[in-house]
């Protein structure tokens, strides 16, 4: 299954909208006024479900993933020149980036692919599209993607 993953053009805080294959939203992200990224995920009726929040007292930036008032884990940016390095202390997976920073593989720990991400170029704002493998996946994919995003906006 594949969401295609937009940046808002016009929006004070770091906003997206997550589309399904056929068109049809499946989330809302908003940004939220805080010390470091907070992006708050919603269904497409704006009903909150999670939650990406950057730990601003981390030399690189590191990202908690909630659903609801659950932790599910963490991600973090590691020390690298290229290419971008990620280390996901959830349900063991991995994440390994392309020399440009612009795509990302997400395995398990059998080195299965969970989920492609890959960033479309040429458009006014960020946008992403995301393979993922298992539908059941999907949302804590979309968060990786926000904590990645966001830790790109951070190092930059």
């Amino acid at each position: 299954m594949k969401l295609l993953f937009k940046q808002r053009l016009f929006s004070w805080l770091d906003s997206y909208d997550v589309y399904r294959e056929d068109g049809s939203v499946a989330y809302r992200v908003e940004g939220r006024l805080a010390w470091g990224h907070k992006l708050e995920i919603q269904d497409a009726g704006g009903r909150p479900l999670g939650m990406v929040r950057e730990e601003v007292f981390s030399w690189l930036p590191r990202f908690s993933l909630y659903v609801g008032d659950e932790c599910l884990g963490c991600i973090r940016r590691e020390f690298s020149f290229l290419p971008p390095r990620y280390t996901l202390d959830v349900r063991g997976w991995q994440v390994e980036g392309s020399w440009t920073g612009w795509n990302y593989r997400v395995t398990d720990g059998k080195g299965e692919t969970v989920m492609q991400l890959s960033q479309e170029l040429f458009h006014w704002t960020d946008t992403y599209v995301l393979d993922i493998a298992h539908e059941r996946d999907e949302f804590l994919c979309l968060m990786i993607v926000l904590a990645i995003d966001a830790a790109n906006c951070s190092g930059s």
